[in-house]
C-alpha cells in the first residue's frame, strides 16, 4: 500500500486568478474566467447571476481553445 507516496512532493504554486462567483449568498458556486467562454455567467449549480472576482488557488495552464 501506498499511504506514504505524496509525502515528499513540492506544494503547487498558488496566485491570483480572475474567476466567475455567485451573487447568491448561500452558493457556493464559482470558475476560473480562462476556462469560460461568455462575459455573461450563469451558475452551474443554481442558475443565478454571476460576477467578476478573484481568488487565490492553484495555478494551472491556460485555457488553448479560449477566443
Amino acid at each position: 500500500m501506498y499511504y506514504y507516496g505524496k509525502r515528499n512532493q513540492e506544494p503547487l504554486a498558488q496566485e491570483q486568478t480572475e474567476v466567475w462567483e455567485c451573487t447568491v449568498e448561500d452558493c457556493k458556486g464559482w470558475m476560473r474566467k480562462d476556462f469560460s467562454y461568455d462575459n455573461h455567467q450563469k451558475c452551474p449549480l443554481c442558475g443565478n447571476h454571476m460576477e467578476a472576482g478573484e481568488r487565490l488557488i492553484n495555478k494551472i495552464p491556460l485555457n488553448p481553445h479560449r477566443r
